[in-house]
C-alpha cells in the first residue's frame, strides 16, 4: 500500500479524539444542523407522510406508487444545479450572497408546497395535492443543491466528514419531527399538520437570513457581454468536463464507486416494509421500533463515520462501510431464515391472493430480533452516509461545488433508485426473502473491489486527498469561521 493511502486527509487535521470533538463546537456546525433539518423535513412530508394520508382517504395503491415519480426531482437536480451555482438572484444575491439567497428561495418554495398540500383535499380532487407535491419536491431538491454547496465551501476538506455527520443529525431529527406531523394529523387534521410544517419551514428561512453566514467561495460571475454559447459552456459544460479531466482514466473507477456504493441499501430498503408484514409483525411494533429506536443508531453511526474518516482517511473508511453494509444487510436474510420455510409460501400466497393450505403459517421471530436487525442496519446506514458524503465532497472543485456535487449525488441516486424500482420486487418473488437479502448484501462486493484498486493504485484526488495548494485555501476558510 502506498504512503499516500495511509496518510491523513490533511496533515494539520486533529490528531486526538478531544481535538476531533472540538470541531463540532464551531458555529458552522450548528448552522449545518439547522440546514440538515431543513433538507430532511420536505422529503419526509412529500413521501411517507403524504402516502399515508392518501391511503387513509381511499386512494388506490397504484396511484400512490405512481406519485413516487416526483422523487426523481432529487435525482435530476444536476440539471438545474448550474443555475444555483452561478445565477445570481436579483436583490437577494446582494443582500444575502449566492448560497443563502438560493436557500431562502428554496425554503420559500417548500413552504408554498406544504401549504398547497395542506389546503387541498385529495379525497375530492387529487390534482392540487399532486401540484403541491411537485412544488415541494422541486424546491426540496433545489434546497439540497444550495445546502451541499454551502457545506463544501464552509469547511476545509478534513472537516467534511464532520459536517456530513452533523447534516445527518439534522436530517434525522427532521425525520423524527415529521412523526409529530402524523400525531398532529391524528388529533386534528392533515390540513393543519401540513400548514404547521409550512410554518416551520418559514421559520427556518428566518434562520438562514439572520443566523447563517455566507461562506467564502470562488467568485465566477457571469459576464454579460459573453455570447450565450460561451455562457453555457462556462456554467454547464465546464464543471462536468473539469471533473472528468481531473481524474483522467480513473474517472471510471471513481464513477463506479459513486454509483455502486449505496446500491445494496437502496435495493434492500425498498422491500423492508413488505418483509416486516410477511414476517407477521404489526404496524405498531414496526412503528415503535423504527420511530423510537431506529433514528438514534443512524445518528451515532454518522458521528462515528465522521471520526473514522478524519482519523484514518476516506478510503479505509469507505471500505469499512462496505463491510458493515454487507454484514448488516445480510442480517435480514438471517431474520428470514428464523421465520422458517413457510415464509416464502405465505408471501407468495399473499402476492397471488390465494388461500393458504391448512397448517401453513410463519414463525414470527421475537421482537428483539427485529430490533437487533433494524438497529444494526441503521447504525451502518449512518456511518456509510457520512463517509460517502465526505468522499463525494472531496471529489468536487470549489469553483463548481453545487454543480459537481449535484452531478455525483444525482448519478448514484438515479441509478440506485432505478435498480431498486425495477429489480427488487421481481427478485424477491423469484428467489425468496432469504435469497433476496443475501444477493442484495453481495452487491457491496463490486464497489469494495474498486475501493481497494483506488487505494492501491489510484491518484490522490481519486482517494479524496486534496493537493497542498487546495489545503491552504481550506485552512483560510476554516480560520474565517473560528
Amino acid at each position: 500500500m502506498s504512503e499516500a493511502v495511509s496518510q491523513r486527509i490533511d496533515p494539520n487535521a486533529p490528531t486526538t479524539w478531544r481535538q476531533s470533538f472540538k470541531v463540532y463546537l464551531k458555529w458552522s456546525m450548528l448552522a449545518m444542523l439547522a440546514l440538515g433539518f431543513a433538507s430532511g423535513l420536505p422529503l419526509m412530508m412529500v413521501f411517507s407522510k403524504l402516502s399515508f394520508w392518501l391511503r387513509e382517504v381511499g386512494i388506490d395503491r397504484s396511484t400512490i406508487g405512481g406519485l413516487y415519480a416526483v422523487s426523481f426531482a432529487y435525482s435530476l437536480k444536476f440539471l438545474w444545479a448550474p443555475a444555483v451555482d452561478r445565477l445570481p438572484l436579483p436583490f437577494l444575491k446582494s443582500a444575502l450572497g449566492q448560497r443563502r439567497s438560493w436557500m431562502l428561495l428554496a425554503i420559500a418554495g417548500t413552504s408554498i408546497g406544504l401549504f398547497t398540500i395542506g389546503s387541498s383535499n385529495p379525497a375530492i380532487a387529487l390534482l392540487p395535492t399532486v401540484i403541491g407535491a411537485l412544488i415541494l419536491a422541486f424546491s426540496g431538491a433545489t434546497l439540497d443543491i444550495s445546502v451541499d454547496a454551502w457545506r463544501i465551501e464552509s469547511a476545509p476538506n478534513d472537516e467534511q466528514a464532520n459536517m456530513a455527520a452533523v447534516y445527518n443529525l439534522g436530517y434525522r431529527l427532521a425525520i423524527m419531527f415529521s412523526g409529530f406531523g402524523m400525531v398532529l394529523a391524528d388529533t386534528t387534521s392533515w390540513h393543519i399538520a401540513y400548514i404547521t410544517m409550512a410554518a416551520v419551514m418559514a421559520t427556518l428561512g428566518v434562520i438562514v437570513i439572520f443566523f447563517i453566514r455566507e461562506p467564502r467561495h470562488s467568485q465566477r460571475e457571469i459576464e454579460p457581454h459573453k455570447p450565450f454559447a460561451v455562457k453555457v459552456k462556462d456554467a454547464v459544460i465546464e464543471p462536468f468536463w473539469q471533473i472528468v479531466s481531473k481524474f483522467g482514466p480513473w474517472i471510471f473507477a471513481v464513477a463506479g464507486i459513486v454509483t455502486l456504493y449505496r446500491i445494496s441499501d437502496f435495493t434492500m430498503g425498498v422491500m423492508a416494509s413488505p418483509f416486516y408484514v410477511d414476517l407477521g409483525y404489526t404496524g405498531t411494533t414496526v412503528g415503535y421500533v423504527q420511530g423510537l429506536l431506529g433514528p438514534w443508531p443512524i445518528i451515532v453511526g454518522g458521528f462515528v463515520g465522521g471520526f473514522v474518516a478524519v482519523r484514518y482517511s476516506l478510503m479505509p473508511a469507505l471500505l469499512a462501510g462496505a463491510v458493515l453494509t454487507l454484514l448488516t444487510n445480510g442480517a435480514f436474510a438471517g431474520l428470514a431464515l428464523a421465520a422458517g420455510p413457510n415464509l416464502d409460501i405465505v408471501a407468495n400466497a399473499v402476492s397471488n391472493n390465494v388461500e393458504l393450505p391448512p397448517g401453513i403459517e410463519v414463525k414470527t421471530p421475537p421482537v428483539w430480533g427485529l430490533i437487533s436487525v433494524i438497529v444494526a442496519d441503521n447504525l451502518a446506514a449512518g456511518y456509510v452516509g457520512s463517509v460517502f458524503i465526505a468522499y463525494m465532497s472531496s471529489l468536487t472543485d470549489r469553483q463548481f461545488a453545487a454543480t459537481q456535487y449535484a452531478l455525483l449525488s444525482s448519478a448514484y441516486s438515479f441509478f440506485c433508485k432505478l435498480a431498486a424500482t425495477t429489480t427488487s420486487g421481481p427478485l424477491s418473488e423469484a428467489i425468496g426473502w432469504a435469497g433476496f437479502f443475501s444477493v442484495t448484501a453481495l452487491y457491496t462486493i463490486p464497489p469494495a473491489v474498486l475501493i481497494l484498486i483506488v487505494m492501491r493504485y489510484g491518484p490522490d484526488n481519486a482517494k479524496g486527498i486534496r493537493h497542498d495548494d487546495e489545503e491552504q485555501e481550506e485552512k483560510d476558510v476554516a480560520n474565517a469561521f473560528d
